[in-house]
This record gives structure tokens, C-alpha cells and sequence, in this order.
């Protein structure tokens, strides 16, 4: 759906997400955090975060003296898809920045896009390694935590619940995001002293898992690792609560299920089996900070309950691309990117938090959660455990490979 005249005229986004698949609650979410962006962009509402961001270049009459406008595409969770339709919203709508998407596959196809068409990527939902890493790009930007980061700050948290001896068995997404988040997860586990079973790539979507967790039953190992997200992950973790796993014990121990990266969508999904599950998100709806407690109030006023993490990462991406363009004067993809990098800000939640300039990652505290016990609603579903320090979780800037390369004006 257009929702403007010319490319002239206003300056328009695409927005690019999950309406179909298997994280379609998620682009759901994402969708009207970016309708809701732009309604506090274009001076309606009550500004959100546009009251809490330090420093900020934003007026509240749109971006450079233009109303903002959109148009919206579905990516299907499909990598070809998402960039056939961010294809579109350049070719054909003269999108000047394309954002969403909630699946690292897509990310990282949709961002080598937009390099090769000279297009801003202000990524949503992707947690792969890869994407500020090996497949890493000049026009793509990422304000979501990655792989790396949820090892980091997940192992100490489970020594302390779990110990040092454990036997683990993963099952994992086969794409991108599963196998980085199955690596990251092994590095540290490992480094602990954990034993890594055995390691099996399950289909992006399959629906029915109970093929891949019968033979955990009789592995001998005492901890599952389900590397899935969306509705994957609550078809996975209900099977294997089904299946008794975590009514077993192994090797003297209690069984365990582990889900490294899950969000209160997930837990929704999952009802009361996500009780007890400890894994990492990159922000909480709980938190008490005064940008958060912004965002959720608008949120909350315009659809009735508390956004997301999907919804968070994806409104706080719309607002550092408008305000870098303000702070550039300019829509030229080299000037805005000028502005990102090394931008430091703050009043957005997680506290201080910088676009690291070498790979376009950004860099704050992660927080490790666990299923509430005892919810309090049906929103109040993730506890939060332990708030991991940036210093924690940051890493030399050429860890992760790849190069930027440069600007395609």
C-alpha cells in the first residue's frame, strides 16, 4: 500500500516485514512500532522517545521539513521474497531507507541490496553474528544485539543455575541466525566446561519438531538447547515439555531447556511452559528507565497493550535514521551514514549506547531473562535475571570478519 504521491514530494520508508511465516507475530509488532515512529516524526501524538533521546535533532514536523510517509511489504520470512519486495519499494515507490524484517536470512539479503542500490538498511529483528560480521555493509545498520553478545551474557547465568557439568543437545534453526546462535552458545558453554552432544539443524517453519526430540530422550544429555525464534521455538519448547523432558532426570541431574533468544510474543506462544526458561532478549517492556517507560506509555495508548522487543528495535531504528538525517541536512545515503557512525545516545532504554563506526553493531547492556513464575498478566511473562554491562559483551571490532566497504552514493 502507497502512502505517498512522488519521491519529490515526501520522503518516503519502506517498511519491510514478516506479514506471513513463521515470525509473523513479530513483523506484526514491528509494523506498528513503525506507524507509530511516524506518527511522533510527523508531530501527532505525544512523541514517545522523541521526549527522552540524548541528543536529539528531531523538530516533531517530520524529517527535514517533510511529513514522512510509507509503504509496506511482506517478506514472508523468506530471504528471496523480503528482497524482491525491498526491490520494489526502491524500483518502483522510491523508498530512501528500507528497514524490518525479522529473520537474520533476510536481513543480510535485503542489506546487500540496498548496498548495490545506494539505499540506508536499518535492520529489525536479526541476531545472527553475520550481519554486522562477515556479511557486514557500509548502507546497513543494526541497533539489535547479536549471537555473540547472548553467549556472553547468558554463560555465567547458567554456570551459576546449571553448574559446569553439563551435557547439552541443540536444535537449530537451519539458516543463518541458527547457526550462529548454536556457535555462540557452544563457545561459551563449552568454555565452561559443558559438553556438546550432538548439534541438529531442524527446517525454518517445520511445525512439527517431535521427530527431532525423541532422540534427545535418550541421549544422555541433561540440558536442550532449542536455537528456534517465533513460532518455531513455542512449537519446539511445547513438544519437549510434552515429550516430559523437563520432568526427567539425567546423569543425577534435573533436565533442563535453555532458549538463548526469546521475547515476550514467544512466551505468550508458549503459555505456561516457558515458566523456569532462562534465555536473553535485547530489551523488556519492564524496564524502568524514562525512554522505555515513553515508549510503552505511547505504545500502549495507541494499541491497547505493551510492545515487544521486535516493536522497540524497530521504532528506536526509525527514530536514529530520521535524526541522523537531521544532523547530516541531508537524505544522501554517505551524509547519513556520516552521522551513524559513532553516534552515542542515550533515553532509547538499555542505557548509553553507541553505533560502534569499524562495524555498524551497536553496542549496550544485554539483559538475560527468565519465564516468570508467577506472572502478574498476560504481558508480565519475562523476568529479568541479570542486566549484562556492555563491557561484558563487546568484542574487537574484526572479530567476526567481514569489511564495510564503501559508500555507494
Amino acid at each position: 500500500m502507497s502512502r505517498f504521491t512522488s519521491r519529490d514530494q515526501r520522503h518516503a520508508w519502506g517498511f519491510n516485514v514478516p506479514q506471513t511465516g513463521a515470525y509473523a507475530d513479530e513483523g506484526a509488532d514491528e509494523l506498528r512500532a513503525y506507524k507509530l515512529a511516524v506518527k511522533h516524526l510527523n508531530g501527532e501524538g505525544d512523541g514517545g522517545m522523541m521526549n527522552t533521546m540524548k541528543p536529539l535533532s528531531l523538530k516533531g514536523n517530520g524529517v527535514l521539513g517533510k511529513k514522512v510517509a510509507y509503504v509496506t511489504g511482506d517478506t514472508q520470512t523468506k530471504s528471496d521474497a523480503a528482497r524482491a519486495s525491498a526491490k520494489r519499494m526502491i524500483e518502483k515507490d522510491g523508498a530512501l531507507m528500507v528497514t524490518g524484517g525479522s529473520s537474520s536470512g533476510v536481513a543480510i539479503a535485503v542489506q546487500g541490496l540496498c548496498q548495490e542500490a545506494g539505499v540506508i538498511f536499518m535492520a529489525g529483528l536479526t541476531h545472527s553474528n553475520d550481519t554486522t560480521g562477515k556479511d557486514k555493509r557500509k548502507h546497513g545498520f543494526r541497533h539489535f544485539f547479536n549471537t555473540e553478545m547472548s553467549g556472553a551474557a547468558l554463560a555465567p547465568i547458567l554456570e551459576k543455575e546449571f553448574g559446569k557439568d553439563r551435557t547439552a543437545y541443540h536444535l537449530t534453526a537451519d539458516y543463518t541466525w541458527g547457526w550462529s546462535q548454536e556457535g555462540s552458545i557452544k563457545k561459551y558453554t563449552e568454555a565452561l566446561g559443558w559438553q556438546t552432544k550432538a548439534a541438529v539443524r531442524t527446517p525454518l517453519g517445520a511445525g512439527d519438531f517431535s521427530q527431532y526430540i525423541t532422540p534427545v530422550l535418550n541421549s544422555g544429555a541433561d540440558v536442550l538447547v532449542l536455537n528456534h525464534y517465533g513460532k518455531d521455538m513455542v512449537n519446539s519448547l511445547t513438544q519437549a515439555v510434552q515429550f516430559g523432558l523437563r520432568d526427567k532426570q539425567v546423569n543425577g541431574k534435573d533436565f533442563q531447556i535453555v532458549v538463548p533468544l526469546f521475547l515476550r510474543l514467544m512466551a505468550q506462544g508458549a503459555g505456561e511452559n516457558i515458566k523456569g526458561i532462562y534465555g536473553s532478549t535485547n530489551w523488556n517492556w519492564s524496564l524502568t528507565d524514562e525512554g522505555s517507560k515513553a515508549f510503552v506509555k505511547s505504545f500502549g495508548a495507541e494499541y491497547g497493550f505493551p510492545p515487544s522487543q521486535a516493536a522497540h528495535t524497530c521504532y528506536v531504528q526509525t527514530l536514529l535514521y530520521a535524526n541522523a538525517c537531521e544532523m547530516a541536512g541531508t537524505f544522501n545515503p554517505c551524509g547519513v551514514i556520516e552521522a551513524l557512525e559513532g553516534f552515542k545516545f542515550d533515553g532509547m532504554g538499555n542505557g548509553p549506547t553507541e553505533y560502534r563506526a569499524e562495524d555498524h553493531q551497536c553496542f549496550k547492556d544485554v539483559l538475560v531473562v527468565r519465564g516468570n513464575q508467577n506472572p502478574t498478566s498476560q504481558f508480565d511473562l519475562l523476568e529479568v535475571v541479570n542486566v549484562t554491562p556492555r563491557s561484558a559483551v563487546e568484542y574487537a571490532p574484526d572479530m567476526l570478519g567481514g569489511q564495510l566497504g564503501s559508500c555507494n552514493a
